[in-house]
């Protein structure tokens, strides 16, 4: 067994503080995780989360943006942060003797945010810039259609960054009252992995979050929108490129569902790597595209798996119908103990692998503590891959991919093509 050790402690306000100890590093990873994301933002606010994340960076009170960069920059280390659906972390990976500095540098920004009118304006357009990053990138817009394919009219289902049209309508007033809504100690865990004690991080985050300073006095965790029940769409877009990019999939497993890892194994063996069913098919023996694979998301309570392959429009009509017909024959065929063997060493390499750095555990135990409510070791996890068994994989594979749950999101020069990229009885939307 590898040794594996976290501690939690609760502060009096309701902070939590999850800490794994590896005292063979010289690195610290620290994360700040908010339980707030696009997923609790009204249509109106969408996009404010990751709003307020640009903003924390433009200055505090006692720092201006050039001084936060420049901390960092001093010490060696890498200060960033992310949005999810669910969740916003701002972190920092510094040497184990600078662990104070990056405390009190990401504290800062999380407590005493200037959020000054004038820099909501100049990050407007920094975001304004970004959403268009991402119009020009059509694999992650073919992403972000499919979840709105999925859910439509729901918060889950829209782009975190919000739109042009939503992020242009957020006032300087809009983002103080999210702020102080959301940013609440009972919705916050702090996070570190590395070369420092449980003990002495507690100290630190007692000392730099006290009791009515800065984060709101509020206990509790950000309310979850009512989840509009999936009903899958066919959702079109026409984008003047040279591919087709489509995502096929349905409603998937949420993060507390045991049969997770069942599905990791599936999406695996469907297309998971060079040798999964749908890369062979689909590119190795019919040259069809030159990307597929199958992934999933899983959030607190939904989750959704699809297949996404980009080809030519010439022959994305005839890729499309390739990869319904795995989808469709998987059951039938079952799965060959060798297969499900070669697969599970392939989960299990991931995922150790994935855990060989600070950062990567400290995002584990985040999101881990925030969104499930527990932390498992890898030992756990690679235990519940190993107690897999063929029959769940067919029974599973049977029922996400029935055609009747199926949704399917397509851009790019769709034109005449439209007719083989839709599936019949599901409502069509063009975007």
């Amino acid at each position: 067994m590898r040794v594996f050790t976290y501690h939690k402690s609760v502060l009096p306000s309701g902070l939590r503080v999850v800490t794994e100890e590896i005292p063979h590093v010289r690195s610290v990873s620290i994360g700040i995780w908010m339980g707030v994301g696009s997923r609790h933002e009204t249509d109106d606010q969408a996009g404010i989360s990751h709003f307020i994340e640009h903003l924390l960076f433009k200055g505090t009170e006692k720092r201006s943006a050039r001084e936060v960069a420049e901390t960092m920059d001093a010490i060696g280390g890498h200060l960033n942060a992310f949005t999810g659906k669910e969740y916003t972390c701002y972190y920092a990976k510094v040497l184990d003797e600078h662990f104070d500095t990056a405390v009190d540098l990401l504290s800062d920004l999380v407590l005493h945010a200037k959020l000054d009118p004038a820099d909501v304006e100049k990050e407007r357009n920094v975001i304004l810039e970004e959403i268009m990053m991402y119009e020009d990138s059509p694999e992650e817009l073919s992403h972000d259609m499919f979840a709105q394919a999925i859910w439509p009219g729901s918060s889950l289902g829209r782009p975190i960054q919000g739109s042009v049209d939503t992020v242009q309508k957020i006032t300087p007033y809009n983002i103080q009252g999210f702020y102080r809504q959301h940013y609440l100690p009972g919705n916050t865990v702090i996070a570190v992995s590395g070369n420092v004690s449980h003990e002495r991080v507690v100290e630190e985050v007692a000392r730099r979050f006290p009791e009515g300073n800065g984060l709101g006095h509020e206990g509790g965790s950000a309310a979850l929108d009512q989840v509009i029940k999936a009903s899958p769409q066919n959702v079109l877009r026409e984008k003047d490129i040279e591919q087709v990019h489509i995502c096929i999939g349905a409603e998937g497993l949420s993060l507390r569902d045991e049969r997770l890892y069942e599905l990791h194994l599936l999406n695996n063996i469907l297309g998971g790597g060079t040798s999964s069913r749908l890369f062979q098919e689909v590119r190795e023996e019919r040259g069809l595209a030159y990307s597929v694979y199958a992934f999933n998301s899983s959030y607190r309570d939904a989750g959704m798996v699809a297949v996404y392959l980009a080809s030519g429009p010439g022959t994305v009509g005839e890729a499309l119908e390739v990869v319904r017909k795995e989808l469709s024959r998987f059951p039938q065929e079952g799965v060959k103990p060798e297969e499900l063997a070669r697969c599970k060493d392939q989960v299990k390499a991931g995922l150790l692998l994935s855990l060989e750095n600070t950062s990567s555990r400290m995002t584990h135990l985040g999101k881990g503590e925030l969104l499930k409510g527990e932390i498992l070791s890898p030992d756990e996890i690679i235990d519940r891959v190993e107690r897999v068994t063929e029959e769940d994989i067919v029974a599973l594979a049977a029922e996400m991919w029935d055609e009747g749950r199926l949704g399917l999101a397509a851009v790019g020069p769709i034109g005449k093509a439209a007719a083989d990229l839709t599936l019949e009885g599901r409502n069509g939307k063009t975007v």
